[in-house]
């Protein structure tokens, strides 16, 4: 339920950037419509609540630092201004639970590697998710590796 609860707060991140949402708003209509609903017999995957809460809390208000751990990890002149922002919510999500939750980092960063890829099967971004992701993690948690 946790890696459901990820996938969601992607999506929820994704969704407040490109539509200016609060928070409150995009939470509460992902509580109430998306987690563990079903629509058209599609069944969408129950999700733990309290962890998506907290990534899209700690992702919001610690936006800042989050995203200067994460241009350091990108290349050169590729700050995460100009990255895709799905990706972008993805780095979010990760650094949150990586700076603020008690996940260990290894495991954070093999469940967002499993996101980049719902959401480029076919492409190369688990790769690049998964290179940012280690160097981000290590300079913010060095003790766990």
């Amino acid at each position: 339920m946790k890696s459901a609860a990820r996938l969601y707060a992607v999506q929820a991140l994704f969704q407040m950037e490109s539509s200016g949402q609060t928070v409150k708003a995009v939470t509460r209509e992902f509580e109430n419509h998306r987690l563990g609903a079903t629509y058209d017999d599609v069944e969408f995957a129950e999700a733990d609540i309290d962890h998506f809460r907290a990534v899209v809390e700690h992702a919001v208000n610690l936006q800042a630092p989050i995203d200067q751990l994460t241009d350091r990890a990108l290349v050169a002149k590729w700050p995460i201004g100009r990255i895709d922002p799905v990706l972008r919510a993805l780095f979010r999500a990760a650094g949150a639970e990586i700076t603020r939750m008690d996940t260990p980092p290894k495991v954070v960063i093999t469940e967002y590697v499993d996101v980049a890829r719902a959401f480029f099967p076919e492409g190369r971004e688990a790769s690049f998710v998964n290179a940012v992701l280690d160097h981000l993690a290590r300079e913010a948690k060095p003790e766990a590796f």
